[in-house]
């Protein structure tokens, strides 16, 4: 019913069915778990990359303490504001919250896919038509509810932004 397929870090099992491969349930499918996939991954790398920036900075101020005093004050603040647009960067781009969110959904398109390809859990019993439907309307449900939550959050997080410059 299905063979290995190393193209993708996450593709590694195809199906041999032709219809199911030219399907566009399948398409979406390994489309969306890459996406998903290639976003985490990004979103894991920039979040890692800014904290550690961020860390550095913070950890070498002490060091900046040993320079000539000229040069202390200068020194620090620049790491300061360093620190601070950091940290902006990474409130303003939410790579954490989507690191863990497009991972999440990842893995439950992921997980779709192996019960699909083993015609277990909500594909058993079923014919290979009936299953490709299934497979569309399951996929488009978790990418659907993520884009929900995704919104749902943006619209928290400009309402929260709003409050803020309101109560200046």
């Amino acid at each position: 019913m299905f063979k290995r397929n190393g193209s993708s870090r996450i593709n590694t099992i195809t199906p041999t069915s032709e219809n199911i491969v030219n399907s566009a349930a399948w398409f979406r499918l390994e489309d969306q778990l890459n996406w998903y996939d290639t976003k985490s991954l990004s979103c894991q790398s920039w979040y890692k990359r800014l904290k550690t920036a961020q860390v550095t900075l913070a950890v070498i101020i002490p060091a900046g303490s040993l320079l000539p005093p000229a040069c202390v004050a200068l020194y620090t603040s620049i790491a300061g504001v360093l620190i601070a647009v950091l940290e902006a960067v990474q409130q303003m781009n939410q790579y954490s919250t989507l690191w863990v969110t497009y991972r999440a959904t990842a893995e439950r398109l992921k997980h779709e896919k192996y019960l699909f390809l083993s015609a277990a859990g909500p594909y058993k019993s079923l014919s290979e038509a009936d299953s490709i439907v299934m497979l569309a309307e399951r996929v488009e449900e978790h990418v659907s509810t993520e884009h929900a939550n995704w919104f749902n959050e943006s619209k928290r997080m400009n309402t929260a932004n709003k409050s803020e410059q309101g109560s200046k």
